[in-house]
């Protein structure tokens, strides 16, 4: 298990923890209807429309990710009205018909040669975040939420799994590499959830680059997919 799939699972298992503590006792015991209206947790899964992918490169049809967070709910008084601020956790995969190979003062996608064969060639893109977001839900269990939300990247890796090219055995390679330079530390950007009881569809517009400036491709994600919301 890789490090951003243990803190993945090791963060899952906190919010979980924490949303099955009563706030008014020194034991555990079942989230209450007051707790349920209070917090919130989702987990997801999305696909990411990366922009601006260099010419002749391709990126695949679907680029899975996943994401969970937990928010505490503050809602104005007794109207619909209501807004969350929380922690999470994401992850992107950007999977193409590249290698990303880095230089003294650059990184750059490569084509991967039509003479190498590969099932797999990806970089994966982990952040923690804090959303924050303004929420409407009905009495019929129908919610809009439109929010932003700022991600901290935790350590990214690589992935290739194909022909041995590197040492030209007739072996399968597979391979993690993690020393990707010229990153952007924070993503930022807009949030959309619109759902009804425990199924959301939701968006993410990034409004900030992977790569720093004039470093690596100008790439960005656009990220649809659902949550699944217990309460």
């Amino acid at each position: 298990m890789n490090h951003s799939h243990r803190l993945l699972v090791n963060l899952t298992g906190l919010i979980v923890i924490l949303l099955f503590l009563s706030p008014h006792s020194g034991t555990a015991q079942v989230v209450n209807e007051s707790a349920k209206k209070r917090f919130s947790i989702a987990f997801g899964m999305f696909t990411d429309i990366w922009q601006n992918v260099p010419s002749g490169l391709k990126t695949r049809a679907i680029n899975q990710g996943v994401n969970v967070f937990a928010t505490y709910n503050i809602p104005f008084g007794k109207s619909n009205f209501g807004f969350s601020a929380g922690l999470g956790f994401r992850v992107h995969n950007l999977y193409g018909n590249f290698q990303v190979k880095g230089y003294n003062d650059s990184i750059q996608f490569v084509r991967i040669p039509d003479s190498i064969g590969y099932q797999r060639s990806k970089i994966v893109l982990p952040y923690i975040e804090l959303p924050v977001e303004f929420r409407f839900k009905t009495k019929y269990k129908f919610a809009i939420g439109i929010g932003f939300k700022v991600g901290y990247m935790l350590p990214a890796h690589t992935k290739w799994v194909g022909d041995d090219y590197l040492f030209n055995t007739p072996d399968k390679l597979r391979v993690n590499f993690r020393d990707i330079k010229y990153l952007e530390k924070f993503s930022y950007g807009p949030t959309l959830r619109i759902g009804y009881k425990w199924f959301h569809v939701n968006a993410y517009y990034s409004l900030s680059k992977i790569f720093s400036k004039d470093k690596g491709p100008d790439i960005t994600p656009i990220s649809i997919g659902f949550l699944l919301m217990p309460f």
